[in-house]
């Protein structure tokens, strides 16, 4: 028999009594501690406060605070990268949003991450139209008014957004296009910023996330031209979809709750089940369509596949758009 030392055996023994202890703690059920939600855009901005209501209800449903972490930068890039490069154990998640999954891998000449290979995805959040606002002073009151006011005039108006690649910028170029208007496009940190210098006359108009337009709206500091869904949306039924005058129009901003690639097939499962069950709430639900923003639940697979399909689709968009961001 070998001969082992009386530290050997302490080693031995210390080893054999701590294996049941790590196979416990990995076979605990998500979540056991708190889990870090990464939002990659600024604080207050639509995204922001819809992603906080959500993992509000997480937390009360799992019992484990979910902490938002804002990395905004680069139309959300540089909070979805973080996302990629975190810990695949369930415990640090955030956006599948259109902008940093959808409309950056075209836009952009490189990125840091892959959307198709770095991500887990846990399902759908929500979907909203973005909103067509104008100064009200503008002497236009409808889409095909705004469009023989800016033709008159090529290249001296300019709509903001709140940061290239997002998908009020694409709805802008979009716009551009389509409609064959050329209306300069200037990005800000956010869209609030962008907003208040429509509301002050300093810009003509903007396209924004619903929650932020259809408040200013409805106060009678903008007016509203045109959603950009293919259908009016439910909390603005009287403001028309821009499809209606430009056959063919459409883009509907949406987000997804994702982590890094990697996380156990059980962990996801469990994540996009306690998800659906948020999403499902009376209170969540009217929390949102408050907002402007419709439920989304989807299968995690369901969700990857629509991100595939919706980088298709818009990669012809932004190519004759011309717009690039280097």
């Amino acid at each position: 028999m070998a001969n082992f030392t009386p530290v050997s055996r302490r080693l031995v023994l210390a080893g054999g009594l701590a294996l049941p202890w790590v196979a416990r703690a990995q076979e605990a059920p998500w979540p056991n501690r708190p889990v870090r939600f990464i939002v990659c855009y600024a604080p207050g901005g639509p995204t922001d406060v819809l992603s906080r209501l959500w993992c509000a209800k997480m937390s009360e449903l799992t019992g484990q605070q979910f902490i938002v972490e804002n990395r905004a930068g680069a139309g959300g890039n540089v909070g979805t990268d973080a996302v990629a490069k975190s810990r695949p154990d369930g415990y640090t998640m955030g956006m599948a949003n259109i902008a940093p999954h959808a409309i950056s891998p075209t836009l952009y000449p490189s990125l840091p991450y892959d959307p198709a290979r770095d991500f887990s995805f846990f399902g759908g959040l929500w979907q909203m139209p973005n909103m067509l606002v104008v100064h009200k002073d503008l002497p236009v009151e409808n889409i095909p008014e705004l469009i023989r006011f800016l033709r008159a005039s090529p290249g001296k108006y300019s709509f903001g957004s709140g940061g290239s690649g997002t998908s009020p910028h694409l709805s802008g170029e979009m716009f551009n296009t389509m409609a064959g208007v050329q209306v300069l496009h200037v990005p800000y940190r956010g869209s609030g910023p962008a907003m208040l210098d429509v509301v002050a006359g300093r810009l003509q108009m903007i396209f924004d996330n619903m929650p932020g337009a259809i408040a200013q709206a409805r106060q009678g500091t903008v007016r509203a031209l045109g959603v950009t869904s293919a259908e009016p949306s439910p909390v603005a039924p009287d403001v028309p979809p821009i499809g209606r005058f430009l056959p063919g129009y459409d883009i509907t901003a949406w987000a997804g709750a994702c982590g890094p690639a990697g996380i156990a097939p059980a962990v996801v499962e469990r994540i996009a089940a306690v998800s659906r069950q948020a999403l499902a709430t009376p209170e969540l639900t009217q929390a949102y369509l408050d907002l402007g923003a419709t439920p989304w639940w989807t299968t995690p697979a369901a969700l990857a596949s629509f991100r595939d399909s919706e980088q298709a689709k818009l990669a012809p968009v932004i190519r004759a758009s011309g717009a690039r961001v280097d």
